[in-house]
C-alpha cells in the first residue's frame, strides 16, 4: 500500500476528507492529493500523522503498528543497589556509583522541596 493509499484509507476511517485532513494539518487544501505522484516533506508528513494520531512510519508503510509503544526504552533505578551502572560500555566502580547515588538523592530532595 502506498503512502497516499494508506493516508486516504485512514482519513476515511477517521471521518476526514483529504481536503479537510490537509486543512486540519495546516497544509494547502489539495496538497495530499500530490502524494500520489511525489513524496511529501518530512514536516508535512508529521503534521498529517499527528492529526491522524499515527506514526509517520505507519503512514510510510514501514510498520503496521499505528502507535508504537516506547516499551523498548531502558529504565534503570540508579538508587537500586542491584542496578549495574555503566558508562560508555565500562562498568562504574562502586565508590563512583555511591557518588552518583548521592547526587541523585540530592536532586530528588530539591525536586521535593520545589513541589511543596
Amino acid at each position: 500500500m502506498t503512502l497516499y493509499e494508506r493516508t486516504t484509507k485512514l482519513s476515511k476511517q477517521r471521518g476526514y476528507s483529504l481536503k479537510n485532513l490537509a486543512i486540519r494539518a495546516g497544509l494547502a487544501e489539495n496538497s495530499i492529493y500530490d502524494w500520489k505522484k511525489s513524496t511529501p516533506k518530512a514536516d508535512n508528513l508529521k503534521k498529517v500523522a499527528d492529526v491522524l494520531n499515527v506514526s509517520t512510519d505507519y503512514l510510510l508503510g514501514r510498520t503496521d503498528e499505528m502507535n508504537p509503544t516506547s516499551s523498548d526504552k531502558k529504565v534503570a533505578d540508579i538508587l537500586d543497589d542491584e542496578t549495574i551502572l555503566a558508562f560508555d560500555g565500562m562498568e562504574i566502580e562502586e565508590s563512583e556509583k555511591e557518588k552518583l547515588r548521592d547526587y541523585a538523592r540530592y536532586i530528588i530532595s530539591l525536586r521535593e522541596k520545589e513541589n511543596k
